[in-house]
């Protein structure tokens, strides 16, 4: 079925971004596996070519386009290409909400221009050690101090965390309030007390840089407030359906990927004289995986037009974030499959996305809360 929610414009724009891709990240992305880690200039490079902040005002280097199919669009050829190292969708699908919906007037004009040219990239410091999908059992504390606030605690698995110059942490104001005691401050490079762990070590993603991080007795400005103190926990509710959607829909892109290119292997992979994808056993598997990733297609970009138009709903991003995950997860697992012991070969991409897909019913929320969400949704 032909897409039917992009104009010419985002087709041009999809040009361009799979030319910056081919120019900018391709050539370069094997190494940064190897290093663990994407280079700096690749989020200069981003920046230059109008890739950060396209949602943000113009008069602090954004494009000044709210029409969050533009980061659909940037995703899914990332997707495509297997490009995961920079972290841009934490960056500009998920930080970007925060930043327009909290910055005051300073904090603006003191951060959007490098987090818009790429010289401030940022992260956001959620899980800790001993708390993940649950956000109201952080230990994490901000307690205020005159014009600051003490920092203390720890955070783990923070996406961009070795690269991040500005960092969102989810702190407790008021441990004794519960939900309503949770806050964010902004974290800067530098600040004493603030320290990185290790680049951690995982079994996928291996470009993308993940830390742990810590926070000694951390005097963060109380100016670096963002919003509302106590307001945090309604804040993060407010902006994760854009991350799950965000999740969601690059999973499905990803699906969508390792299907073409077993088809193609299917094929042109011969055996007892003829093409794999003959068989009948590979004909249906195929079937299956073609008739799946067309309906996951229909859902998926309804939700996307429904966050156009600021109508999407917390359990429908979750309803888009399980299925799409779950649905990668299995596709990448069926066309391993048909590649035989080739697939098991990290020089062919069913490999390497097998590696690479696993996270992706982990973060942005599990299968298991994604379900709980849904299911609290239907008042039971």
């Amino acid at each position: 079925m032909a897409r039917e929610i992009f104009t010419e414009e985002h087709e041009a724009f999809r040009d361009m971004v799979r030319a910056f891709i081919a120019k900018e990240c391709a050539p370069y992305h094997e190494q940064w596996e190897k290093d663990g880690i994407v280079s700096r200039e690749v989020w200069l490079a981003a920046g230059r070519a109008g890739l950060l902040g396209i949602d943000m005002p113009e008069e602090y280097g954004g494009g000044g386009n709210d029409d969050y199919r533009y980061y659909v669009v940037f995703g899914e050829e990332l997707a495509k290409a297997g490009i995961h190292g920079p972290g841009w969708a934490v960056h500009n699908d998920i930080n970007g909400g925060y930043f327009k919906q909290l910055l005051n007037e300073e904090q603006k004009q003191r951060w959007l221009p490098g987090y818009c040219s790429g010289e401030l990239i940022s992260a956001i410091a959620m899980t800790e050690p001993g708390a993940g999908s649950d956000l109201q059992g952080i230990k994490t504390t901000a307690v205020r101090d005159g014009d600051d606030y003490i920092l203390n605690g720890s955070k783990t698995f923070i996406s961009n965390g070795i690269l991040a110059d500005i960092i969102v942490v989810v702190a407790k104001t008021d441990p004794t309030a519960k939900h309503k005691g949770i806050s964010l401050l902004m974290v800067e490079r530098g600040m004493p007390g603030f320290e990185r762990g290790r680049n951690l070590e995982k079994i996928g993603m291996h470009a993308q840089d993940t830390a742990e991080l810590s926070f000694d007795n951390v005097r963060v400005p109380a100016k670096n407030l963002l919003g509302e103190e106590g307001m945090g926990f309604i804040y993060l509710m407010q902006n994760l359906a854009r991350e799950r959607l965000s999740i969601g829909a690059t999973a499905l892109t990803a699906a969508e990927d390792a299907f073409e290119k077993t088809l193609e292997y299917c094929k042109t992979r011969t055996a007892f004289g003829k093409p794999i994808g003959s068989f009948q056993n590979s004909r249906f598997v195929l079937a299956e995986i073609k008739t799946e990733i067309t309906v996951a297609r229909a859902f998926t970009d309804k939700c996307i037009l429904a966050d156009t138009t600021h109508t999407l709903t917390p359990d429908e991003a979750a309803m888009l974030k399980w299925w799409n995950t779950e649905l990668l997860k299995r596709v990448v697992d069926r066309c391993l499959q048909l590649h035989g012991g080739y697939g098991y070969m990290t020089e062919y991409p069913i490999a390497k996305a097998y590696q690479d897909v696993r996270i992706q019913t982990i973060f942005g929320g599990t299968t298991e809360i994604m379900k709980e969400i849904i299911g609290r949704s239907l008042g039971v």
